[in-house]
């Protein structure tokens, strides 16, 4: 186990290196190849593509564990009291909630059987 680990190692190391290095290479090409003769922008050098890089990975990334926040979210909603009350409303329940609501904030809620627009549903 010992003999794999010590061989394991530097390889992860020069691998990742390999793959930040090729990172930082497609985006300078990209960027240079794409951004300054259709806006005139300037053209990066490898340490600003790097960079940029990094920089996205941070405000849009996932560094690993959770894939975003959806399942977090989820269960706290289902935690809300007011959520398992309005699962256990029945739809004529629901309706006048709706409308109750829908007149305090100013906009009436169309009555049952006509159509947004004034006329009858068909």
């Amino acid at each position: 186990m010992r003999r794999k680990l010590i061989w394991i190692a530097p390889l992860a190391i020069v691998a990742m290196a390999l793959f930040v290095w090729l990172g930082g290479w497609v985006v300078m090409h990209l960027w240079n190849w794409l951004l300054p003769p259709l806006f005139g922008w300037r053209m990066l050098t490898f340490w600003q593509a790097l960079a940029l890089l990094v920089l996205c990975r941070v405000l849009f990334g996932n560094w690993g564990g959770r894939h975003g926040p959806r399942p977090f979210f989820r269960q706290r909603m289902e935690e809300k009291w007011w959520i398992r009350r309005w699962q256990q409303m029945t739809p004529e329940e629901r309706e006048k909630f709706r409308q109750s609501w829908g007149s305090r904030c100013g906009f009436d809620a169309p009555a049952s059987g006509t159509s947004p627009t004034g006329g009858q549903g068909s």
